[in-house]
């Protein structure tokens, strides 16, 4: 028998998935996983996809003509140590359409909130990706936004003991990967 592990931010992506859930953008699916970086530090994550037009699993020819997120979307979360280069400690949430393989159909775009945002800031900030306010730059490849709204809503109410519980685990995984490397 496998034991499922758990990860410092289910819980936050549970209380996440729950807003959404209520909020009536009941998440297609979602998951969360710690990750490699460039095979050497670990990042925590978060996937939750949703599908706000109803047509994900609709046959091409049942699909009207023009329909918004025909493949669905994402919204991602990750928690990076700060050891991997070119990567800043913490927490931030990102948003891509989908295309029918399942891939983002362009580089990741920042979602404006928090990193640690409230699941009422993530609703928010996701029914305006949803009703195109809030759109991915076309000319960035580094995930910037069109957008003029500033960050929105605000953080967690319990930002601290996740904070605590991601630095934790990110202290442990750093120490263990220093220890595969000085063997």
């Amino acid at each position: 028998m496998t034991a499922v592990r758990t990860l410092p931010h289910d819980p936050y992506i549970e209380a996440v998935t729950d807003a959404l859930t209520a909020a009536g953008l009941k998440p297609a699916e979602h998951w969360t996983s710690d990750g490699e970086t460039k095979g050497t530090y670990c990042h925590l994550n978060a996937i939750i996809t949703l599908d706000p037009s109803n047509a994900r699993d609709l046959a091409d020819d049942e699909v009207p003509a023009g329909t918004a997120w025909r493949h669905g979307l994402i919204l991602s979360w990750e928690w990076h140590t700060g050891a991997e280069e070119g990567w800043e400690k913490g927490p931030f949430w990102e948003f891509a359409a989908l295309k029918a393989d399942g891939s983002c159909q362009y580089v990741p775009a920042m979602l404006p909130v928090p990193g640690y945002a409230s699941p009422a800031a993530v609703v928010d900030a996701a029914r305006k990706v949803i009703a195109r306010e809030i759109k991915p730059d076309p000319s960035s490849s580094s995930g910037a936004v069109l957008w003029d709204g500033g960050i929105i809503g605000d953080a967690w109410e319990r930002p601290t003991e996740l904070d605590a519980a991601c630095e934790a685990w990110g202290a442990a995984e750093t120490t263990e990967t220093e220890m595969k490397e000085s063997n």
